[in-house]
């Protein structure tokens, strides 16, 4: 987290008893390393249950600390992992989602427009941010991606289709079988880069050099 540390985790603890006209800074723990990355993260069973039993009360800890954050879902996962041996070298640094940061002063990601589309889709990422309410490229999205029709299901090996001819209704057949298609191919790509020696481990719980 670096620098960022003293905005992100010295929020200020109000007590309602003394009626809000007095407040404390709280202090950053010096025993770790804190980290910050995306809100959005992917969980691996093993990690899921260190953080529910938490053999040696890090989780714990770190969830109490986190509580006056002041967004505590892009540091906490990131924080425990990378401060835990048994899951520090496990950690991908990729969020899954394509975002396009622009210009913005205050780093917030650009609504997402047909200019974005060939970037998006070469990302080969599955998921994408921000949309504004009622985006043509939502439309898009389900026609060239989805192969889906308005207010249809995507469909898929699990269903036998359009059975009245007239996009009505889909007849489930079986929800278990998954065949890859060409989305499935996307999401290789993306995860065999992920996996690739450029990326993998140098880019695992990274320590930035702020001062540089």
């Amino acid at each position: 987290m670096g620098r960022k540390a003293s905005a992100r985790a010295m929020g200020e603890i109000v007590d309602p008893g003394l009626l809000m006209n007095e407040t404390e800074k709280q202090e950053l723990p010096t025993a770790l390393t804190l980290f910050t990355g995306s809100a959005w993260t992917v969980l691996s069973r093993p990690f899921v249950e260190y953080l529910i039993r938490g053999r040696n009360n890090l989780p714990r800890t770190l969830l109490v600390s986190h509580a006056n954050f002041v967004s505590s879902p892009e540091d906490y996962f990131h924080t425990v992992a990378c401060n835990t041996e048994e899951f520090r070298n496990t950690t991908v640094n990729h969020d899954m989602h394509y975002i396009s940061w622009g210009d913005s002063p205050r780093h917030h990601p650009e609504i997402i427009n047909s200019s974005h589309w060939d970037r998006m889709v070469g990302s080969d990422a599955p998921f994408a941010c921000k949309f504004g309410q009622d985006n043509p490229v939502l439309d898009r999205i389900d026609a060239e991606l989805l192969s889906r029709q308005p207010g249809m299901l995507a469909p898929g090996s699990w269903s036998i289709g359009d059975t009245g001819g007239d996009g009505s209704f889909w007849i489930v057949r079986d929800a278990s079988p998954l065949r890859p298609g060409p989305g499935a191919a996307r999401l290789q790509r993306l995860v065999t880069s992920l996996l690739s020696e450029d990326n993998f481990r140098p880019k695992q719980c990274k320590i930035v050099d702020h001062s540089a």
